[in-house]
């Protein structure tokens, strides 16, 4: 029991805050019960030895349909726990076991105060990379992947931008927008992102101007076996530094009913899960899952996506090309 005490009142579990050893095993927690962390992880800002902090970023003030964003970093947490009883399925390896991951908590974020919270997003991500850990963020809108672009292009230049999504969020928007819907215009433009190493799946409303940024829409998905889709993603990232942004929106409602802007048609949890798989040893510096809405969910079926889904990434983590996890340290 990782070594812990036995008392009178039983092992001392609740290893979000009693975890001693980051490697922790945490499969004895009962699901139903103990401190919320992502997958059971011991909560820590210091991240001295830590390979990936794990940031809650409760944020829709950038919405433009319905609202309820900030309430998902605690419904992924909570619904993770019915992943951390076991070695993440179907990984040949328990990414807890190579990599040292905490759960760093929210950041902090003024309501209404778009500027602030991005100046924050990107201030509280960029601590955690410039120690050479990896940032996994839990939104959130998905406003929130662009203050956390401009940490990571700061330390690592223009990043291949992989985007798992129902919609391109490159629209112009009004002078001055900046919505989740607008965010990856603006960073293409700032130069955060490589448009010609990047590339989107699962699109499925209409954008007539990509800038640049190669398409792989829901038909595309649909139609062709899963492996052409992988091989479209690998080829147009080569060994590009890349993030990884997962809007749960690109999951058909049926599958993610729980967002703000749902679109009939999307990827199954089985196509998403698959292509994730495909993305083994690229050279993935960040990423992020976003747009998990619970007051629109249903029995926690899109917290548990979105908490799967982040799992999967922690194992692309520990499998990213360059070399370990602490390399660029």
């Amino acid at each position: 029991m990782n070594g812990e005490e036995e008392t009178v009142t039983g092992y001392r579990r609740d290893y979000a805050f009693m975890a001693g050893d980051p490697h922790a095993i945490t499969h004895d927690e009962p699901m139903f019960s103990g401190a919320l962390s992502f997958c059971r992880r011991r909560y820590a800002r210091d991240l001295s030895g830590v390979d990936v902090a794990v940031i809650g970023v409760p944020h829709d003030t950038s919405v433009t349909n319905r609202p309820g964003t900030r309430f998902g970093p605690r419904a992924i947490r909570a619904a993770s726990t019915n992943l951390a009883w076991s070695r993440a399925w179907p990984s040949p390896f328990d990414p807890f076991a190579r990599l040292s991951v905490v759960d760093w908590g929210d950041v902090a974020l003024p309501p209404g105060d778009v500027p602030s919270a991005g100046a924050r997003i990107e201030g509280a991500v960029g601590e955690v990379i410039a120690t050479g850990a990896r940032a996994l963020l839990l939104g959130g809108d998905h406003y929130v992947s662009y203050p956390s672009l401009k940490a990571h292009a700061a330390r690592h230049g223009a990043l291949a931008l992989i985007q798992f999504d129902a919609h391109t969020d490159t629209w112009p928007g009004a002078p001055g927008d900046m919505d989740h819907g607008t965010m990856f215009g603006h960073a293409v433009r700032e130069g955060l992102i490589d448009p010609a190493r990047s590339i989107q799946i699962g699109i499925r409303t209409t954008n007539d101007e990509p800038m640049g940024i190669a398409i792989r829409d829901a038909i595309a998905v649909h139609e062709t076996p899963l492996a052409e889709t992988v091989a479209a993603i690998r080829e147009r990232v080569g060994d590009a530094p890349c993030y990884l942004s997962f809007d749960i929106d690109c999951l058909d409602p049926a599958f993610a009913p729980g967002t703000g802007t749902p679109v009939a048609g999307g990827l199954t949890s089985h196509q998403a899960l698959s292509l994730m798989r495909g993305l083994a040893g690229l050279d993935l510096r960040g990423g992020d899952v976003v747009e998990v809405s619970p007051p629109y969910d249903h029995a926690e079926i899109t917290a548990l996506a979105g908490a799967t889904l982040a799992l999967q990434m922690l194992c692309l983590f520990a499998e990213a090309g360059g070399g370990a996890s602490r390399t660029d340290r």
